[in-house]
């Protein structure tokens, strides 16, 4: 990586947790590609100054994590379509003071049901009814998944969610089960309250055929873990990761790596 100089443009990202996935991955192929830009992890102390930051400081692009996604749209310029459809924002790109919002979870969740071949006649339980759920909610609808529930204990949301993409709503998983179940909330995630529990209880996991976790760090939750000593077929949020911040360093940069860059730089910000 180049040494810092004045002429260095800097990415950054939001989120109440960070976690050094982000910054390793686009550090990597910064470093590989030999660009002048380097990228930094924040938790905004207020969501606002944060992003008038962005803005009077020239950062050039800006990842928002949980919980932030959809605080931020108040604050921004315009939105693209990406996030305009789906009222949810995980990228922000500045051009000139102005700021552009996008959502790149949207196409990862749609390529990796793609990549996967996960058809889309199998019913879906989706659990959480924040930004990244929206985007997954989408994701799938868009795809053909016309059997789902949202499971939100919070009613407002999880309703509006639910409605929004012709889904049922249900307070708690309980005895449901579907053939795909998504979890879309912090649970298993790493450094965490519950980060050695799974999202689902057992007999959901049991009867599911595809498990689909979006959290990243670690990639391998305790959802994961079961479902692979089922022997269930499993999509990991590090795949989720992978491939949004894929789509944002190309918006950043104005380059798309190749499959090979992202794979290695994809492993490298996971090792410890």
């Amino acid at each position: 990586m180049p040494i810092l100089n004045k002429d260095m443009t800097l990415c950054i990202s939001l989120s109440a947790r960070p976690s050094n996935l982000g910054t390793r991955f686009h550090n990597y192929l910064y470093e590989e590609l030999g660009l002048n830009f380097i990228y930094k992890a924040f938790a905004p102390v207020n969501l606002a100054d944060a992003i008038a930051g962005v803005r009077g400081l020239g950062i050039r692009g800006c990842a928002v994590s949980m919980p932030y996604k959809e605080d931020v749209i108040a604050l921004i310029d315009e939105m693209d379509a990406s996030a305009s459809a789906i009222n949810s924002v995980n990228t922000i790109v500045n051009d000139g003071g102005h700021l552009t919002a996008y959502n790149t979870d949207y196409s990862a969740v749609q390529r990796l049901l793609a990549e996967h071949d996960v058809p889309s006649a199998l019913s879906v339980i989706v659990r959480g009814s924040g930004g990244m759920a929206k985007a997954v909610a989408a994701a799938l609808h868009h795809a053909g998944f016309i059997r789902g529930t949202i499971v939100a204990r919070n009613e407002v949301t999880g309703r509006a969610v639910a409605t929004l993409y012709g889904y049922d709503w249900a307070p708690e998983v309980g005895a449901l089960t579907a053939d795909l179940i998504v979890n879309v909330t912090p649970v298993g995630m790493a450094g965490g309250a519950d980060a050695d529990h799974t999202s689902f209880p057992a007999t959901a996991i049991i009867a599911a055929s595809v498990v689909f976790d979006v959290v990243a760090s670690p990639a391998e939750t305790p959802l994961i873990v079961a479902a692979r000593k089922l022997g269930t077929a499993v999509i990991t949020g590090a795949e989720v990761v992978a491939l949004q911040a894929e789509e944002q360093f190309f918006l950043y940069t104005g380059i798309r790596p190749t499959p090979d860059q992202v794979r290695r730089a994809s492993a490298f910000s996971r090792t410890p």
